[in-house]
């Protein structure tokens, strides 16, 4: 038998600060620049994310970094942690990613960085990934999410074709977390407020209360994992929306940290489906 080509790695695109911004109190946008030569692109999806990776505190790597050299130098512990986010935009032509971070204080591993990232900081990031843009043949399009998915809601909103009928829905903390975004004519994003209520219930609310427009949709609805589940049903299982004109996944779970979640999303989802594809009796 043959022997299996060995896996390549996946490329490691070094990046700077920028400059960075505090677009609300929860949340910070950091533009990371990209040398010249980089093949780095990220234009064809508006859910495309990159993998950025973060060294231990302490820990340094030799340059120019690569990946396999440090999986084969240093010990496991000393291995960069990666967070996934979203491209908030792509200026290919300045080589410039605009990412948007969710911060509260000192919680988490990417917010707190990106509160004091200062220009010239270093970053490297894998990828991008995506595989979501507005299908302009669609009759209507749903985009429903939390702060996490708001970077994608943004950027689908800017890539609606004129004329669009969209139904946007964005939960956030409160009033001084909603942004300003651009959206075709006739198109208002409806502003979820949590307050105390649990995560993704005023999301599920809201989308399981509007009143369908008729013809094929084009949803995009991403958050929380136990929200986005509810909605995964009454979408898919109670509307018969085909998986194939659905974008959705839980993007963070309540009460896991990053490392908890990815640990046990593949089995989480297998067991949505499990519980929501079985066949009618």
């Amino acid at each position: 038998m043959a022997e299996r080509p060995a896996r390549k790695a996946p490329q490691v695109h070094e990046a700077k600060v920028v400059r960075t911004e505090r677009l609300t109190p929860h949340m910070v946008r950091v533009v990371l620049g990209l040398p010249e030569d980089t093949s780095f692109s990220a234009d064809e999806y508006t859910d495309h994310y990159v993998k950025l990776l973060f060294a231990p505190e302490g820990v340094s790597y030799p340059e120019p970094f690569d990946m396999d050299r440090v999986r084969a130098e240093f010990p496991r512990e000393q291995w960069p942690a990666n967070r996934t986010y979203t491209i908030r935009t792509w200026d290919a032509a300045h080589r410039e990613a605009t990412i948007d971070f969710v911060v509260h204080g000192d919680e988490g591993l990417a917010g707190p960085w990106a509160a004091r990232a200062r220009v010239g900081d270093p970053m490297y990031l894998l990828g991008p990934g995506g595989g979501y843009a507005p299908d302009p043949a669609a009759d209507w399009h749903l985009l429903a999410g939390d702060e996490s998915a708001l970077p994608a809601i943004a950027a689908a909103l800017e890539r609606m074709p004129q004329g669009a009928v969209v139904h946007a829905f964005v939960e956030v903390g409160g009033a001084e977390d909603e942004q300003k975004i651009v959206t075709p004519d006739g198109v208002e994003v409806v502003w979820l407020h949590r307050g105390d209520r649990p995560a993704g219930a005023a999301l599920v609310e809201a989308v399981t209360g509007l009143d369908f427009p008729e013809g094929e949709v084009c949803a995009f609805v991403h958050g929380e994992a136990g929200a986005v589940k509810e909605l995964r049903r009454h979408l898919h299982v109670e509307h018969g929306i085909p998986l194939a004109r659905l974008s959705i996944s839980g993007y963070w779970r309540v009460g896991k940290t990053d490392e908890a979640w990815r640990a046990i999303k593949r089995e989480w989802n297998e067991q949505v489906e499990r519980e929501q594809d079985q066949p009618a009796a």
